[in-house]
């Protein structure tokens, strides 16, 4: 599978590195001095239509021009970067959003883009070999193609009927999508599944749930490739599976196998250690149908 940077993700030459935006002429009338340091009009008008989720687009989605981002804090950290809840609102509606932002190169070392994107491919072989050769525009390519891939498979997957958030748009190394919120508290992520205690009555469903979705990614083509109970959110009843920018694609990666059953692996163990012992190998066979039949 290719993952290309869009050419309005990078323009320019290397060092000056800007993404290129359409002109907004209500945008140019508008000081941003007005606004907040948390605070930027909203990105949705300057996105190109192929950098955004895919249609039909929800109903909750606010394309308003007059629309203003204010990020209210940190949802996670993580090592590839940070996640944090951003609210899109007018002046009569607001939506909540997650806003991935990929951390600056000197900040972030791709470490094992290796294993897991053998089978992918950069179109230019200057992007390749700046890639290769770890240069400060190779780690800059890297972090934009890791971004690219995630809202690709987010778009991907989103598509296929598998349970994730739905990827609004990409700019740059930035992805906002759906945020999963706690059915209790509309402000508050979802937990993750390793936060379920042993005697939650949900978790037979939830592993309906969770074959659900590994079953989804095979009829794809795809592993998630690091699938635990970490990265699956508990909103009340649904479960939806995060991180996904190291998915595997099972045709084109020699270990994609290897990856699917470590998932199926991963997964069993957990709910073995909730009290549902489920066998690894048996799932791992069923998967592997589903791969084949699709």
């Amino acid at each position: 599978m290719s993952f290309s940077i869009h050419e309005n993700q990078l323009a320019g030459t290397p060092d000056t590195f800007q993404r290129s935006r359409r002109p907004n002429r209500r945008w140019d009338q508008t000081s941003l001095d007005q606004l907040a340091e948390n605070q930027r009009h909203s990105t949705w008008p300057t996105i190109e239509k192929g950098l955004r989720g895919p249609e039909p687009y929800p109903s909750w989605l606010i394309e308003d021009a007059a629309a203003v981002d204010t990020t209210e804090g940190t949802i996670k950290t993580g090592k590839e970067g940070d996640v944090f809840l951003l609210e899109r609102a007018t002046a009569t509606r607001s939506v909540l959003l997650a806003a991935k932002r990929y951390r600056s190169p000197e900040n972030r070392q791709f470490t094992r883009s290796e294993s897991y994107s053998e089978g992918r491919s950069v179109r230019r072989s200057r992007d390749d070999r700046a890639i290769k050769n770890s240069s400060t525009y190779g780690r800059k390519i890297a972090a934009l193609q890791w971004a690219s891939a995630e809202f690709g498979y987010l778009v991907r997957c989103h598509q296929a009927g598998i349970a994730v958030p739905y990827p609004v748009q990409i700019d740059g190394t930035e992805i906002l999508m759906e945020f999963i919120s706690d059915p209790q508290s509309p402000r508050i992520a979802a937990p993750r599944l390793h936060q379920l205690s042993r005697g939650d009555q949900r978790l037979p469903d939830l592993w309906e749930q969770a074959v659900g979705i590994l079953e989804g990614f095979a009829a794809a083509g795809l592993a998630h490739g690091d699938l635990s109970a970490y990265n699956l959110l508990v909103a009340g009843e649904r479960l939806v599976v995060i991180d996904i920018p190291q998915c595997v694609d099972l045709a084109g990666n020699v270990n994609g196998l290897d990856f699917l059953l470590r998932d199926c692996r991963n997964l069993c163990q957990w709910f073995a250690s909730k009290g549902l012992e489920r066998d690894p190998e048996a799932l791992f066979t069923s998967l592997l149908a589903e791969l084949f039949s699709a």
